[in-house]
């Protein structure tokens, strides 16, 4: 019997809030700065900046839940699941054959939060920073630099397919 095709749901949430010195600009986009986060020991993509918090979906949890829990184990603040806003759904592939590397990655956005965003996972997070979407950090963990640039052109289209 042929096993069934499988992936992986995580949640991304990218933390949002305005350029502290100037309006955004026409197209909404740009005048707005991104939390991120510089991975450290986790073995994926160390030394690459990251969405400040994001992880699997667990089983028996939405993808809500699992971008509130991991706000809050990553970063130490809370966010409400209606206050999170779905921003892009991304197929990938690794290309590999290995299952582990088919995911489904789901992107929110969160403008407002309790609590001040701090490392909580200091074994996995060597550096936390607001980026303005115009000037971000390099090397960005590459699928999510596409959201980023996407983010940042304001034409973030609702399913994305990504290394196919």
């Amino acid at each position: 019997m042929l096993e069934r095709f499988r992936v992986v749901p995580a949640a991304y949430v990218l933390l949002l809030r305005p350029e502290p010195d100037g309006p955004a600009g026409s197209d909404g986009a740009t005048g707005r700065q991104v939390l991120l986060q510089l991975r450290q020991g986790t073995g994926y993509r160390d030394g690459h900046w990251a969405a400040a918090a994001a992880g699997h979906v667990e089983r028996g949890e939405s993808v809500f839940e699992a971008a509130v829990r991991e706000a809050r184990e990553e970063l130490g603040i809370e966010l409400r699941t209606d206050g999170l806003v779905p921003l892009t759904a991304m197929h990938r592939t690794a290309g590999d054959g290995d299952p582990v590397n088919e995911r489904v990655d789901y992107f929110l956005t969160a403008s407002d939060w309790s609590g001040v965003p701090a490392i909580q996972e200091p074994d996995k997070c060597a550096d936390l920073e607001w980026f303005s979407l115009d000037a971000l950090p390099d090397p960005v963990v590459p699928h999510e630099a596409v959201v980023l640039d996407l983010l940042r052109r304001g034409a973030v289209p609702a399913i994305l397919a990504h290394g196919f």
